[in-house]
């Protein structure tokens, strides 16, 4: 049996694969940002993987930011999300949820009435976010969180750990990708504050390093993992030193003994960023660099991580485990309903005949 499908422990996560399933937005929750019934099957019928990160989910009304986007933040969200893991775990699968504040990635008209768009400095993301109402925007033009929110902002993720406990989740991971809020804090682009987490990079890093040690004492660091992908440009990111960023955060959070790190390759010219990882973060790594079988096997033969996530194969594949158990052909998905409502190119692709 390859390494890749044998049992490994991830902090207090015991999963019975090394295949994981990574977060991926579908835009299937509700205008108001419910989870749905068909997200319930739609995990269900991938909990073969070691362990599921769903899709990243707002901490609050204040943090969402695209449409059909699920929150974790009112009873309603926690029940129905506690419908998706209990049916997980009927399946005996694992899953965390990936906790997502999307800072001034935002518009107005993905958010619930009242909430408003919020950074660590008023710098409007020059992107586009489509909308169901209004087609392609302008995200809103944010507004500075002062010292004393960024702490009521580290307490709301706090809150939502603890919520998705509640709702059955194994753990969280923290989203410090992708141009949303922690990383909004972390580059010097979109960080232009004067107070104690902006200037330096020891202080930029402070947000996010501060909610994930709040959390980790909140709910056990071995339920808490982080997500990174050092110098990712996506939603007009800038930053004058990416790897000394990366390498603040990772040393930050180095003395808890969270799960894991979840580390995405840039396949940066020169760059080991496994690597770095290895030497820096202090905890087990799982990786995503868009491997196929053949490389994934290799990897942890290699003991360059713990596991290795895999995104678009689960959208097609819900069976992904047993296909590369078999060596089964993979399936296709179809790119033109990713995001779209309803259960087409979502919970309709069958396992392997």
């Amino acid at each position: 049996m390859s390494k890749l499908l044998s049992p490994v422990e991830l902090g207090d996560l015991k999963l019975a694969n090394r295949v994981v399933m990574a977060p991926m937005t579908r835009s299937r929750a509700t205008a108001d940002h419910v989870p749905t019934d068909i997200m319930v099957d739609y995990y269900a019928q991938r909990a073969s993987a070691g362990l599921i990160v769903a899709e990243g989910t707002a901490t609050s009304a204040v943090g969402t930011g695209y449409c059909r986007t699920p929150g974790i933040y009112s009873e309603e969200q926690i029940a129905a999300w506690a419908k998706v893991t209990q049916a997980v775990h009927a399946a005996g699968g694992k899953i965390v949820l990936q906790l997502m504040h999307v800072g001034r990635v935002a518009t107005h008209y993905n958010k619930p009435e009242g909430a408003e768009t919020v950074a660590p400095s008023p710098v409007q993301a020059e992107i586009k976010l489509f909308t169901d109402s209004q087609g392609m925007v302008a995200p809103d033009v944010p507004r500075e969180l002062s010292t004393a929110e960024v702490q009521s902002v580290i307490d709301e993720h706090v809150t939502a750990a603890q919520n998705a406990r509640r709702a059955g989740f194994d753990g969280v991971e923290l989203h410090c990708t992708s141009g949303y809020l922690p990383m909004q804090f972390m580059a010097s682009g979109s960080n232009q504050r004067s107070d104690q987490y902006g200037g330096s990079v020891e202080n930029r890093v402070r947000f996010p390093a501060e909610i994930i040690s709040a959390m980790a004492q909140a709910i056990g660091a071995g339920r808490v993992g982080y997500r990174m992908r050092l110098g990712n440009p996506f939603n007009d990111i800038k930053d004058e030193d990416p790897v000394a960023t990366a390498v603040a955060l990772m040393k930050a959070v180095s003395h808890l003994d969270l799960a894991y790190l979840h580390m995405m390759n840039p396949h940066k010219p020169g760059l080991d960023v496994f690597e770095l990882a290895k030497e820096h973060a202090n905890t087990q790594l799982i990786l995503n660099d868009s491997f196929d079988l053949s490389q994934a096997k290799a990897a942890m033969e290699n003991g360059v991580g713990s596991a290795v996530s895999f995104g678009r194969y689960f959208i097609a594949n819900p069976d992904l485990v047993s296909r590369f158990a078999n060596d089964h052909v993979l399936a296709d998905f179809d790119k033109s309903n990713v995001y779209t409502p309803g259960p087409a190119g979502y919970t309709d692709y069958p396992a392997f005949s």
